[in-house]
């Protein structure tokens, strides 16, 4: 399975984000609500240089949630109230 990348990335106070661009290796989206549980506004450009991907999704209840791997071939996280969230959650039916 190859990871799943963040296209892009709203949350501009984040010290990953870089021009709207993810630069965490890879995030890990929460566990009862799918929030980037690597969000920080510790700091500024803080990553790597290449763009990031999904290093697990703890989201029971999300449709792209494959043994805790994310298979979405790709996501966009932006602000839900005073945090992070993956806006490409869609929960399983």
């Amino acid at each position: 399975m190859d990871i799943s990348k963040v296209l892009a990335c709203s949350v501009n106070e984040c010290a990953f984000n870089r021009n709207k661009e993810c630069h965490a290796i890879a995030i890990n989206i929460g566990g009862h609500h799918p929030a980037c549980d690597t969000f920080t506004d510790h700091g500024h450009n803080a990553g790597a240089s290449e763009t990031g991907g999904i290093g697990a999704c703890k989201v029971k209840n999300c449709k792209f949630n494959s043994s805790l791997m994310c298979s979405a071939p790709g996501i966009t996280v932006g602000h839900h109230e005073n945090h992070a969230d993956c806006k490409t959650f869609i929960p399983a039916s």
